[in-house]
């Protein structure tokens, strides 16, 4: 058994069985049953707010989800020799979903939908802070673009991947630009209601164990807009599925069979959609990563956002038609 886990686990009410490495974790079989042993580098008081909204949710009929073990002291977070900080959670036997697979996407976006209408109730919860300021976060990707270019212009002999990259740019940054002013001008003043978002609804965050998924790794839960956690679902899959309109419209049918979306949900889902950030975090991940050598997956992922430009324009057309999306 690993050593460390082992000292830190006897901080814990139960019987350590066996252990074993999962991703970026130990996977603990005890008497109280399979449970996870993560490094925590959140804020203390964050680990709090997480554990209220876990607790919250329970309280309100929704299981489907992790819970936070508490120590002998009572303490949410368990400090070794090096005063590092570790959590120790529930942990589903069960698979990924597979996002490959429709019927597993549409579960998820149901899944979504009911925790979302949980998740508005923790009234107590959701006024910790106002919704994401949507245009701020545009602004400040339109910066780091403008930063990145700068830089691309001072370097002498350029990488293949670098070439590429400049030859994007100007496309990719005209359509940053004019999907922000087209927010600017266009945003609603009707407000989103806002509820507990997972903040990393994820494919590897939702463990299939029976015929439910569970939600997992809530350490990104933040009060905002559910958009935020139905774009962050939405796009990869759109991207892996060259942005086909009927996957996209497939999954919001399946999230309105158990939560309504208002007028104001779908235009910001639109906005986010329309604004280039794959290209953005390619850009900033080259920018971040020294500049040295990037790796080749990098290279294909520009080639790729390149190649679907064609996909995405014509998926936003249908969205704006079918969802009544008004643009400038």
């Amino acid at each position: 058994m690993n050593d460390r886990c082992v000292s830190l686990l006897e901080k814990y009410e139960l019987e350590l069985l066996r252990t074993c490495k999962g991703r970026g974790a130990i996977l603990c079989e005890t008497d109280i049953g399979t449970l996870i042993l993560k490094e925590y580098a959140g804020y203390r008081e964050k680990c709090v707010y997480q554990d209220a909204l876990l607790h919250a949710l329970a309280d309100k009929g929704f299981s489907y989800k992790e819970s936070i073990i508490r120590n002998k002291e009572g303490e949410l977070l368990t400090e070794d020799v090096d005063g590092t900080s570790y959590i120790l959670k529930t942990w589903f036997e069960g698979r990924e979903c597979n996002v490959r697979d429709r019927e597993d996407c549409a579960l998820a976006m149901q899944t979504l939908a009911s925790y979302h209408k949980v998740s508005a109730l923790c009234q107590e919860l959701t006024e910790y802070r106002s919704l994401s300021d949507v245009e701020a976060e545009f602004e400040k990707h339109n910066r780091e673009l403008k930063k990145i270019w700068r830089f691309l212009k001072t370097r002498g002999q350029k990488s293949d991947f670098e070439i590429a990259l400049m030859q994007s740019y100007a496309g990719f940054f005209e359509k940053a630009l004019a999907v922000t002013e087209e927010w600017k001008s266009c945003k609603g003043q009707e407000k989103s209601v806002q509820v507990v978002c997972h903040g990393d609804y994820q494919h590897h965050n939702l463990i299939l164990s029976g015929s439910r998924f569970h939600l997992v790794n809530f350490e990104k839960c933040v009060p905002d807009s559910p958009v935020r956690d139905i774009y962050l679902f939405m796009r990869k899959l759109l991207e892996k599925s060259d942005w086909s309109f009927s996957t996209g419209s497939e999954l919001l049918l399946s999230y309105e069979k158990e939560r309504h979306l208002e007028k104001e949900d779908y235009r910001m889902l639109y906005y986010r959609l329309a604004y280039p950030e794959k290209f953005w975090k390619i850009a900033n991940f080259y920018y971040n990563s020294g500049k040295a050598w990037i790796p080749e997956k990098y290279q294909e992922k520009l080639l790729k956002v390149n190649r679907q430009e064609q996909e995405k324009k014509e998926f936003l057309k249908k969205f704006r038609e079918k969802y009544g999306i008004l643009t400038s």
